[in-house]
């Protein structure tokens, strides 16, 4: 009978946990070209533009559009962050005087002069996976 409990417990606490991780797709679809590949990255407010990202991934370019799934969410505040790799060198290309040769966005696609901002950014993951359409 223990043991029975015990295994119920168990599979109870395993689908609790499965059913409070959510998924976030991430879609870009006016890429310029198919050439490189879109670089992704999920923060959250701590980890935003100074940290490793919670999760990164890579997606290949097809038609102008490229999408990406960042699985096992926890509830909570996030905002996400792209670039266009066109080179394939994985990292951002600047010029000389700091502006960017790569396209960008970010989440809620609320771009001004200079790097992205978190409170501009920022979405909640909370009862339900979450879509975004991100413009470079």
């Amino acid at each position: 009978m223990k043991i029975l409990v015990t295994l119920l417990i168990s599979v109870t606490s395993f689908l609790n946990i499965a059913a409070q991780s959510k998924k976030i797709t991430v879609t870009v679809a006016n890429v310029t070209s198919n050439k490189g590949n879109m670089k992704f990255a999920l923060h959250n407010k701590e980890t935003f533009l100074v940290r490793t990202p919670i999760q990164a991934k890579e997606a290949i370019i097809e038609g102008g559009k490229s999408t990406v799934v960042f699985k096992n969410i926890p509830e909570g505040e996030y905002a996400v962050i792209c670039y266009h790799d066109k080179n394939s060198n994985g990292k951002m290309d600047f010029e000389v005087n700091g502006m960017p040769m790569e396209d960008y966005g970010a989440s809620n696609n609320v771009m001004t002069f200079g790097p992205p901002n978190y409170e501009d950014a920022k979405f909640k993951v909370i009862d339900k996976n979450v879509s975004l359409d991100i413009r470079l």
